[in-house]
């Protein structure tokens, strides 16, 4: 009798070890509460944060005067540089960011390298989209051959070489789908007489390339020189589905 009362016991002991009263089911319902409330700020905080610095960082490049990266774009590129250097595709001092802002104007200096170490603008130029990109404003973008047409994204720059449009560099497209096909397209950062703002005065437009992120000849060596070897290169448009999509805008 006195073995079957300790059993009782026992299966009462650890039953009822299990039974919460209202009471501690309300704490630990407050208490679960307060650390997602606590994890929701601490993201918050950690997005202002990482706003902060992009906002520090670009406040202390010296753009030249109603000659300034848009804020949005920079930010996004950033971004973008930052990705890939944590996923091991970039060297550790890797610190040169170009930028082409394809939402402006081609009559306008939409082409930044920027020196992220040393803050300051290394070049500011006029660079050319795919003829079939659009006329003075680019509408159209493509991944396809023989589309003649400009690809949005993300790229490393690669090898030089010397081909039909003179010194030119190889560019590896880093989108999925939005621009990977770059290398096969032969899609390349060359110089072209086209790019000149002669030519835009002559034409109410610079000259397009046939999907390549064209620049003038004078500044072609220049440019492709600083920027060759692993660094990245963005072009900007202000497409829904690529951002929302592009792996290194958007990883966790």
């Amino acid at each position: 009798m006195k073995l079957l009362y300790s059993v009782l016991s026992v299966v009462y002991v650890v039953t009822t070890s299990f039974y919460l009263s209202p009471a501690d089911k309300k704490e630990n319902f407050k208490m679960s509460e307060e650390k997602k409330s606590e994890k929701i700020i601490n993201l918050k905080s950690t997005e202002k944060s990482e706003t902060s610095t992009s906002e520090e960082l670009y406040k202390s490049i010296a753009f030249a005067p109603e000659h300034e990266l848009n804020f949005e774009v920079f930010s996004k590129a950033l971004t973008g540089f930052e990705n890939m250097k944590k996923a091991g595709l970039l060297d550790e001092n890797s610190h040169l960011l170009t930028v082409c802002d394809f939402s402006m104007s081609s009559n306008t200096k939409r082409l930044w390298v920027i020196d992220l170490n040393d803050k300051k603008v290394l070049f500011n130029s006029l660079v050319a989209h795919g003829k079939n990109t659009g006329e003075e404003f680019a509408t159209n973008f493509s991944n396809t051959d023989s589309s003649l047409q400009s690809s949005m994204g993300f790229f490393i720059t690669d090898a030089t070489y010397n081909g039909g449009n003179g010194y030119s560099l190889k560019l590896l497209g880093m989108d999925k789908g939005f621009n990977d096909a770059a290398y096969r397209r032969a899609i390349v950062m060359h110089g072209a007489d086209y790019v000149s703002e002669s030519f835009a005065a002559a034409h109410k437009r610079i000259g397009r390339s046939w999907g390549c992120p064209a620049v003038p000849r004078d500044l072609t060596q220049p440019i492709i020189n600083t920027i060759k070897g692993r660094n990245v290169l963005f072009i900007y448009y202000p497409d829904q589905n690529y951002l929302s999509k592009s792996e290194w805008l958007n990883k966790a």
